[in-house]
Formats: C-alpha cells, sequence, structure tokens
C-alpha cells in the first residue's frame, strides 16, 4: 500500500488555519472556496493531489455523493482520466435498476436514501470514492456498500478535509478500504481550527 496517504497538503491546510469559519467544537465553515463558491484552480490543485496519491490503487471511476461530492469528485476523476459517478439523495421517477442505503442528512434532519443506477457501475471495476468531507463516514461507507453490492472493487476513499474528532476514518478502515486526505483537522477550540502538521 502507498505510504503517507494522509500527509497534509500545505496549501490547504494553510487557508484551513487562515480563514476558516469555526462554530463551537464541531462546525468548520470553509464553504467560501470549497463547497458553496468554489475557487476552481484551487480545487484542481486538490484534486492534482488527490489523483497522485489514488493512482497507485489503479481506479478505473469515481464514485462520490452530491451535491458536495461532485466537484472533487469531477475534478479527480478528470486528473485521473476516467469517468465519475454520483450518488443521488432522492429517488428519481425513471424505473431502472437502483442500488440504494440510508444515510443521515445533517442539513434536512434524519435520514435520506441515496440511490446510484446499477447500469453505471460494472461488476469487476476498481473503484475511488472521493468526497469533500470525512466525518461520521456513513456517506462513504454507504458508497462503499453500494459498491460492493454492484459487484466493484471499492479500493480507496479520498477526502479533501477530515475531521479527526470523528470516527469516519477508523470506520472506513474497518471495511478494508485505505483512506486518503489533505487535511486532518484535530479539533475545533477557541474559534480556531487545529490542524495535523506532519
Amino acid at each position: 500500500m502507498p505510504q503517507n496517504l494522509t500527509r497534509p497538503f500545505h496549501p490547504l491546510v494553510q487557508r484551513i488555519e487562515q480563514e476558516a469559519i469555526v462554530q463551537g467544537h464541531e462546525i468548520l465553515k470553509i464553504d467560501h472556496f470549497l463547497n458553496h463558491r468554489i475557487e476552481p484552480s484551487f480545487m484542481q490543485a486538490m484534486a492534482e493531489e488527490v489523483a497522485e496519491r489514488l493512482r497507485p490503487f489503479k481506479p478505473e471511476m469515481v464514485l462520490t455523493a452530491e451535491a458536495s461530492g461532485i466537484a472533487p469528485g469531477l475534478m479527480v476523476a478528470l486528473n485521473l482520466g476516467v469517468p465519475m459517478v454520483f450518488g443521488k439523495k432522492y429517488h428519481p421517477e425513471v424505473e431502472t435498476p437502483m442500488l440504494s442505503r440510508l444515510i443521515p442528512s445533517p442539513t434536512k434532519g434524519g435520514d435520506v436514501r441515496m440511490v446510484v443506477s446499477q447500469r453505471y457501475l460494472k461488476a469487476g471495476q476498481r473503484i475511488a470514492i472521493v468526497d469533500d468531507f470525512l466525518s461520521n463516514g456513513r456517506t462513504a461507507i454507504a458508497l462503499i456498500e453500494i459498491a460492493r453490492e454492484a459487484g466493484c472493487e471499492p479500493v480507496a476513499a479520498a477526502f479533501l478535509v477530515e475531521k479527526c474528532f470523528k470516527r469516519g476514518h477508523s470506520l472506513i478502515q474497518e471495511t478494508g478500504v485505505p483512506v486518503i486526505t489533505l487535511a486532518q483537522v484535530e479539533q475545533l477550540l477557541d474559534g480556531k481550527a487545529m490542524l495535523r502538521q506532519a
């Protein structure tokens, strides 16, 4: 397995330290450049780094979830030269075979159903999971389960930002899937984000 999958990507670490809005001990807002307003050149720089770390796993497709996973997922897929599929958080009206899992929705409250059309996942494909944030890991684990149900092989799960004080990293590792992160937030304290530096 490749080494240093969680080494800090310093341009992202620096921006989080300097620009993040921290609310309490749980909420880290960097939506002004990551997942609401997006800076394409910075997203591209992060995607290049993620793609470089993913290449040894030889992924054939990127799988992500709407909505915040689409931008990093697409840019990583572009850098890898592979297609991308995203899970939709509703049930489309189209009558096609669907794979689905319930995932929590912090914004809507309760759980929502995430669905992926089975026709876009081919048995035997090597799948890289990509998302913006890793917190409790439930969305990524749902994507891993969906990929496996389709007969695919999830080879790695990559995230731009990880909240280390949540259990997502270890829960994903328990599924046997390696975890890649660019920035690891160890804690949110006194309005500041404390990040791993090495």
